[in-house]
C-alpha cells in the first residue's frame, strides 16, 4: 500500500487528474455523484444521486473536454492547450494525443467558454461538461 502511495505522489498534477478520472470511470461514478455534493463519500447509493441532481440545477464549475483533434492543426492545438492549462510541452502533447480528455476542470462558465472558443479557433473539437 505504501508503494502505491509513493507512486501516486511522484505524479504531476495533470497525471493525478487523469489517474482520478480513470479511477472514477473504472469504479462507475458519474461527475454528478462526485461533484454534485450528494452527501459525503462512499457508495453513493439510494437517494444520494437524486439529491445530487437537484443540487446541480445551477452549475457553477465546468470541465472543458477536448473531443477531437484535426491532424493538420495538432501543433496549434497543443500550443493552445499548453497555454490554457499551464502544462509543459510534453504533458500538453500527451494530453492532446489522448483525446477525448479534460483539458481544464472546475472553471467558471465564462472561462470555460473562452477556452473552448480558443481551442475551436485552432481546429480542436471541444465540449463543456
Amino acid at each position: 500500500m505504501k508503494q502505491i502511495c509513493a507512486k501516486v505522489l511522484e505524479l504531476n498534477v495533470m497525471e493525478i487528474h487523469m489517474f482520478l478520472r480513470l479511477m472514477q470511470s473504472r469504479l462507475g461514478y458519474s461527475d454528478d455523484e462526485i461533484y454534485g455534493g450528494g452527501g459525503g463519500g462512499g457508495g453513493g447509493g439510494g437517494g444520494g444521486a437524486e439529491a445530487a441532481v437537484e443540487e446541480v440545477v445551477e452549475k457553477t464549475a465546468f470541465d472543458v473536454k477536448l473531443t477531437s483533434v484535426d491532424a493538420k492543426s495538432k501543433i496549434k492545438i497543443i500550443k493552445e492547450v499548453r497555454a490554457v492549462s499551464g502544462l509543459g510541452l510534453k504533458e500538453a502533447k500527451e494530453l492532446v494525443e489522448s483525446a477525448p480528455c479534460v483539458i481544464k476542470a472546475g472553471v467558471t462558465k465564462d472561462e470555460a467558454e473562452a477556452i473552448a472558443a480558443a481551442v475551436e479557433a485552432v481546429g480542436g473539437g471541444v465540449e463543456l461538461a
